[in-house]
């Protein structure tokens, strides 16, 4: 599955925005009583879980990576105050 199939405004969209999206096909999936009219539906769902979990991971590298500079930035600052 690749996200580069789905339309620009979905690949576009929030994590928010995109976890609505996934719960509205859930909800009509589940509703749905002819298996056959949802393949489709399967196949969105499963690519747009994959960019929800590839936004997730981007979102929580960037958060990673400023903390990780917050808690240099501490520690440097603490350095410098032993030292004088």
């Amino acid at each position: 599955m690749n996200e580069k199939n789905l339309p620009d405004d979905i690949a576009s969209k929030s994590l928010n925005e995109l976890t609505d999206l996934a719960d509205e096909i859930i909800i009509n999936l589940e509703n749905e009583n002819n298996l056959e009219n949802t393949s489709e539906d399967y196949t969105n769902l499963l690519k747009i879980n994959k960019l929800i979990e590839k936004k997730f991971q981007k979102n929580f590298k960037e958060i990673s990576d400023k903390t990780n500079f917050k808690i240099k930035d501490i520690k440097s600052n603490k350095n410098a105050k032993k030292v004088k």
